[in-house]
């Protein structure tokens, strides 16, 4: 298997630093169920709902990732500072950005934990930046990202960054996750 050829094209949501799985997704909204399609989507409509609107969190104009009533998203790609994803282990919290329609996470660093969890379940891609975008880039910003070639595009501004190159990471979320992964390629018995 190979990395997908396509590139992620979308608009930016940009966050500030250490945005935690409780502010992804606030444990109050953990009550509903992954498997039910209709109780699924409400974690795409409280999706980083916990980001107090004082602090640097949400993007300027305290725009929402999802509009008032919706469970999906008009962004694409969140663009973060350093730390995205610490706190809690939950596996909700990739979950909830991928149900809201997020299917990448551009950041200077991230919690190892959330890391994990959006690799193994397949969940969206956790590409990292060599240097914090969050100050570069706007919320609205139309981007493209380049995953043969490493590259990110902000189309809105015309300029191009270097991001690390991913490995098999990219082959585990597209092949919808570890134990996924694993089947297809001869790892572990076909279900």
């Amino acid at each position: 298997m190979s990395i997908n050829q396509e590139p992620i094209k979308g608009k930016a949501f940009v966050l500030g630093k250490n945005i935690d799985t409780d502010q992804i997704i606030p444990a109050a909204h953990l009550v509903y169920s992954l498997e039910d399609p209709e109780e699924r989507k409400l974690y795409g409509k409280y999706a980083l709902s916990g980001v107090p609107i004082a602090e640097s969190g949400l993007p300027h104009g305290n725009i929402p990732l999802t509009k008032e009533g919706e469970t999906d998203s008009e962004f694409k790609i969140i663009v973060a500072s350093d730390n995205f994803g610490c706190g809690s282990s939950r596996e909700h919290a990739p979950a909830s950005l991928e149900i809201a329609g997020i299917e990448a996470i551009i950041s200077s660093s991230y919690a190892r934990i959330f890391y994990r969890n959006s690799v193994d379940g397949g969940f969206l891609i956790p590409f990292e930046s060599y240097e914090d975008l969050s100050t570069e880039i706007h919320t609205g910003d139309e981007l493209e990202i380049d995953q043969v070639n490493h590259q990110l595009k902000n189309v809105t501004q015309d300029k191009v960054y270097k991001i690390k190159p991913l490995g098999s990471v990219a082959d585990i979320v597209h092949a919808g996750g570890i134990f996924e992964y694993a089947r297809q390629n001869g790892m572990v018995p076909a279900k």
